[in-house]
């Protein structure tokens, strides 16, 4: 039994003054007069939500371990409020067939602190040259993406298009023309190329970390003529990051960061719904990997630590968006599009829940960070909204000594 005290929900999109309890995986009651059994989780103020679903984390295992571990990953998801984690397949070996991917599930199975779901890759190897074993994988995965690199055998992409309409799940695009490549036209090209492939097909098509003006402008025009299959999601980094600010390896990630007037864009692309939800892109490297000169070292950062307090720093806390938007952003959205289960707090549901410290702003640190490489370019920067407490089927995995800790 656990019973949360001086916590506030969101009802009506106002936040209410509730306390919870959870009985094993439970909640099994929401009010301000339930009797305090249990174990007793002070939220002090904060607000408690559903626990985060991100859409794009790299686990690094099978591999590179000397990266990240399944172990380390999931306890860095709970650091950060996330509860939920898609996991990318750019492992070794890679989720191409039942086999491979039974090496990832083993690890999943074994060291997990949170729910983790497996991408499969589109195609073998992720070399973009054959068709992953499809058929065999799609009831065993989240959806299929080859991200990290864009698939640009089009023969190959319409196959698995195909796919996707007839088994109903989704494709997650890292859109990347080979002419461009890491210029914003290697993303744009890429995405409407492929917008008009999904549109003639009719799968579900999602945009991994987009950031461009231009491929803003090509999704929301799909959605305008009615195809809501095709959707993104973006990052945090572009959100608030921009070229300017490039201080060294730790500020490298794929897209790169972009021009001001794309952060602003893609700040605009959440706001008016374009971008449907927020994923952190975890993309963990080693100290020795990523300290190498700037053009050498792998492309990522850390991100799962820092999503949610970024976001409500400097979203929601402004007066950009709501609480309900952040939800819907972190949980209600990824959930659907992904075909989860439905999150809410309510009595009888799961009690996968997180508090933030909303009411105070404290400095991000290297020596707090759990995941096991280091490559964050957040570390020095101060935000509100850092979880305090993070339970995933009623346990209390994650809690910090106090709102400031």
């Amino acid at each position: 039994m656990i019973t949360i005290i001086n916590g506030y929900i969101l009802e009506n999109n106002k936040l209410v003054q509730k306390n919870i309890k959870i009985n094993e995986d439970k909640i099994i009651e929401i009010s301000n007069n339930l009797d305090v059994e249990g174990e007793i989780i002070d939220a002090l103020g904060g607000f408690i939500m559903n626990g985060a679903t991100d859409v794009h984390v790299h686990l690094r295992e099978p591999g590179f371990t000397h990266k990240e571990t399944v172990k380390s990953g999931t306890m860095a998801a709970l650091k950060g409020g996330v509860t939920t984690c898609l996991a990318m397949p750019n492992l070794n070996p890679t989720p191409d067939s039942l086999e491979h991917l039974e090496v990832e599930l083993e690890s999943i199975r074994k060291d997990a602190l949170v729910h983790v779901y497996p991408y499969g890759a589109v195609t073998v190897g992720q070399k973009g040259q054959t068709m992953s074993d499809v058929d065999a994988l799609v009831n065993k995965v989240c959806a299929f993406t080859d991200d990290g690199v864009g698939v640009n055998n089009i023969e190959v992409l319409i196959e698995v298009m195909k796919l996707a309409k007839k088994h109903d799940f989704v494709i997650a695009s890292h859109a990347e023309d080979l002419v461009n490549s890491k210029l914003p036209e290697g993303e744009y090209v890429a995405v409407r190329r492929e917008i008009e492939l999904a549109k003639e097909i009719g799968c579900k098509y999602h945009f991994c970390h987009m950031s461009t003006k231009e491929s803003f402008e090509a999704i929301r025009l799909a959605h305008e003529q009615g195809y809501t299959n095709i959707t993104c999601e973006v990052s945090p980094h572009h959100l608030i990051l921009n070229e300017t600010m490039i201080k060294d390896g730790n500020w490298k990630m794929n897209p790169p960061l972009r021009s001001e007037e794309n952060r602003i864009e893609t700040v605009k692309a959440l706001l008016d719904g374009t971008a449907i939800m927020i994923a952190s892109d975890h993309a963990p490297h080693s100290e020795s990997e990523k300290s190498q000169e700037y053009d050498k070292c792998p492309n990522g950062i850390l991100g799962i630590e820092t999503m949610l307090p970024i976001v409500y720093t400097h979203i929601i806390k402004p007066g950009l968006a709501t609480l309900s938007d952040f939800v819907n952003w972190f949980v209600t959205n990824p959930n659907k599009v992904f075909g989860l289960k439905e999150r809410k707090i309510a009595i009888g549901e799961n009690a996968d829940l997180t508090i933030l410290d909303i009411n105070n702003k404290r400095k991000y640190t290297k020596e707090e960070i759990v995941s096991l490489s280091k490559n964050s370019p957040y570390i020095g920067m101060e935000f509100y909204g850092f979880p305090i407490a993070t339970i995933v089927d009623g346990k209390l995995l994650y809690k910090t000594g106090g709102n400031n800790e």
